[in-house]
C-alpha cells in the first residue's frame, strides 16, 4: 500500500525508464489530440460497453495504452479545456466556468501554451472542431461579420476551422481562421444573450418551428431556431453561414483530415474537438439506427468514424507510425442536458458513466474520471495501465516529448509525465485535483471533496453533484467507493489531504493571469 507520506516524493525513475524516454525525442512525432466532448469512462467498448462498438478507437487502444485512471482538468467543458491548453488548474482563475457564447477568449493571448510550445519548436498548429473557450476582447462586443479576435490564433493556432462557440449556443456558424464560413454580407449576423430580435421566432414562443429536437423542461434550450432546434441566446442573419448539426462531424472530419494532408511533410499539431455527444446531438442518417441507444448512442459511433477517418488520413500519408495519437474526453457523461432524445427513455442497462459515482457536473469521480488511450507504434507499451494521470500535465508531458526544457512558462501545475503515458512507469501522478463546484483530491488510494454548501443533486441532469457541508474521505481500494465516507475512521489520512489541497490552492488561487 502506497504511504500518504510519499505525496510530494519525486519519482526516481529506474535507467531504463529514462532511457526509453530518450530515444524518441530526435523524431519529432506529429502530434493529434482527439477530444470528445461528454464522452464518458464507460461509453467506448474497449471500456466495456456493449450496446455500442467503436472499433476504430478499439483498435487504439489494442495497439496503444489504455488508461483506467485518467482525468480531465474539471467536470465541465470549458474549464477543462483552459487547464488542457494552459497547463494551469483552472479553478485557480475565476473565469474559467462553462463559458457563454459571446464570451471573450478566456486565455489571455499573453500566456504560453501548449500550441504556442509545439509553434516554437517548428510544428505547425491547427484547432479544428469544438473550442468554447471564448473569442474577442470583450463579452458580447464581437462583430462576427469581421475576423474576430483574439482568438486561436492569438494563443498559438496557425490555422482553425471551429465552432464559434458549442453546439447548443448561438451563434451556429464555423469560424475559419476567425472568420464566419460562407458568411452573405447583405446578411450580417447580430447576437444577444439579453434580448431577442423584433421578429425573430424562437422554441418558447413558436415550438411548431423546432421540428428536430424539442428542448427539455427548464434547462432553457428554448430561444432561438436554428435549423429546426432551438438553442441559448439569440441570433439573427447569416442565415448562408449556419452550420446544420447532422453535418457537424463530417464538416470537422474533412477539414481536419484536410490539414493532415497539406502538412504530411513537416511536423504538426492537431487538436480535433468533436461534438457529438454533446447535445444537441443530431448525427447524420447515415449513422441513426446503429444503436439501440438513439441519438446518443449513435453519436458516439458517429465520433468512431470521425477516429477511423483520422487515422486513415495518417495511413494513407505515410505518418501513421510517427504520430502520437491521444483519444480522450473533456469530461464526463451526462444523458439529459437538454433536449428530448430519448437518451434517457433507450439507455437500458448502458452505463455512460462506467462503475463510477456520478457525470458530468460532478466531484463524485464520473465528473472527471474520463476514457484516455495513447497510441504511438513502437514507443507506447501496449497494454492497460492504472498510472493516475491527468490532462492537466499535456504541456509538462508533451514538452518532455519533444525536448524543450521545463522552464518558468510552463505552469508547476503541469508536470512531465511522460514515462506514465508511454507506459513505463505504472504509477503516474501521486494526486490529481479535481473541480466542479468544489474541490477533489484523488490519490491512488484515497479521494478527499472538500465541503460545499452547493447543492448535492442536479433535477434537471439528474445528476448526484457530490456536494456536502461536511468533509467526505473514501477509500479508492474499497469495492464501496465513493459510496461510504470514512472521514471519521481516518481523521490522520483526512489531515493529510487537507493539508495538500490548502497547499494546492495558497500557491495562487484567482490570480487571473
Amino acid at each position: 500500500m502506497r504511504s500518504i507520506l510519499t505525496f510530494g516524493a519525486c519519482i526516481a525513475l529506474p535507467a531504463t525508464a529514462q532511457d526509453g524516454t530518450r530515444e524518441p525525442l530526435n523524431e519529432r512525432p506529429n502530434i493529434v489530440l482527439i477530444y470528445a466532448d461528454d464522452l464518458g469512462y464507460g461509453d467506448l467498448s474497449c471500456y466495456g460497453a456493449t450496446r455500442v462498438q467503436t472499433p476504430n478507437v478499439d483498435a487504439l487502444a489494442t495497439n496503444g495504452l489504455r488508461f483506467r485512471n485518467a482525468h480531465s482538468a474539471a467536470a465541465t467543458s470549458t474549464p477543462s479545456r483552459y487547464g488542457l491548453f494552459t497547463g494551469e488548474y483552472p479553478w485557480r482563475r475565476n473565469d474559467t466556468g462553462i463559458a457563454a457564447g459571446d464570451a471573450a477568449l478566456i486565455i489571455k493571448p499573453h500566456r504560453f501554451t501548449l500550441p504556442r510550445m509545439f509553434q516554437e519548436a517548428g510544428y505547425t498548429t491547427a484547432a479544428v472542431g469544438k473550442w468554447h473557450l471564448g473569442m474577442g476582447a470583450e463579452n458580447g462586443k464581437q462583430n462576427w461579420n469581421e475576423r474576430v479576435a483574439p482568438g486561436p490564433a492569438e494563443i498559438g493556432f496557425d490555422y482553425s476551422y471551429i465552432m464559434a462557440a458549442t453546439g447548443d449556443r448561438v451563434p451556429c456558424v464555423y469560424m475559419e481562421n476567425q472568420r464566419a464560413v460562407n458568411l452573405d454580407p447583405n446578411d450580417p449576423i447580430s447576437v444577444s444573450y439579453t434580448n431577442n430580435f423584433k421578429d425573430e421566432p424562437t422554441g418558447k414562443e413558436n415550438p411548431e418551428l423546432v421540428y428536430k429536437l424539442r428542448p427539455s423542461l427548464n434547462h432553457g434550450h428554448n430561444m432561438s431556431i436554428v435549423n429546426g432546434i432551438s438553442r441559448i441566446g439569440y441570433m439573427k442573419g447569416g442565415k448562408s453561414a449556419l452550420w446544420e448539426d447532422e453535418n457537424i462531424a463530417d464538416s470537422i472530419t474533412i477539414h481536419a483530415v484536410r490539414f493532415i494532408e497539406k502538412n504530411k511533410e513537416k511536423p504538426f499539431f492537431l487538436y480535433f474537438g468533436t461534438n457529438d455527444i454533446h447535445v444537441p446531438r443530431f448525427p447524420h442518417e447515415r449513422f441513426r439506427g446503429k444503436t439501440e441507444m438513439g441519438h446518443r448512442g449513435d453519436a458516439i459511433v458517429q465520433l468512431d468514424w470521425s477516429v477511423g477517418e483520422i487515422v486513415r488520413a495518417l495511413k494513407e500519408a505515410g505518418i501513421f507510425e510517427n504520430t502520437l495519437i491521444i483519444v480522450t474526453s473533456d469530461n464526463g457523461p451526462v444523458v439529459d442536458d437538454g433536449y428530448m432524445d430519448e437518451a434517457v427513455e433507450k439507455l437500458m442497462d448502458h452505463k455512460p458513466w462506467g462503475p463510477f459515482r456520478g457525470g458530468k457536473y460532478s466531484t463524485f469521480e464520473a465528473g472527471t474520471r474520463v476514457p484516455f488511450v495513447v497510441h504511438w507504434p513502437g514507443n507506447v507499451r501496449e497494454g492497460v495501465s492504472d498510472a493516475l494521470v491527468s490532462q492537466i500535465d499535456m504541456l509538462g508531458t508533451m514538452a518532455s516529448l519533444i525536448g524543450r526544457e521545463n522552464g518558468s512558462s510552463i505552469p508547476e501545475d503541469s508536470r512531465n509525465q511522460l514515462p506514465a503515458w508511454l507506459g513505463i512507469d505504472p504509477d503516474g501522478r501521486d494526486y490529481v485535483i479535481g473541480a466542479a463546484s468544489s474541490l477533489t483530491i484523488l490519490t491512488h488510494d484515497w479521494k478527499y471533496i472538500e465541503p460545499s454548501n452547493a447543492s448535492p443533486y442536479n433535477r434537471l441532469t439528474n445528476t448526484e453533484l457530490g456536494n456536502r457541508q461536511a468533509d467526505q474521505l473514501y477509500d479508492m481500494r474499497s469495492d464501496r467507493g465513493e459510496y461510504d465516507n470514512v472521514a471519521e475512521k481516518n481523521k490522520l489520512i483526512l489531515r493529510f489531504m487537507k493539508q495538500i489541497l490548502e497547499e494546492e490552492k495558497s500557491k495562487g488561487m484567482g490570480l487571473n493571469l
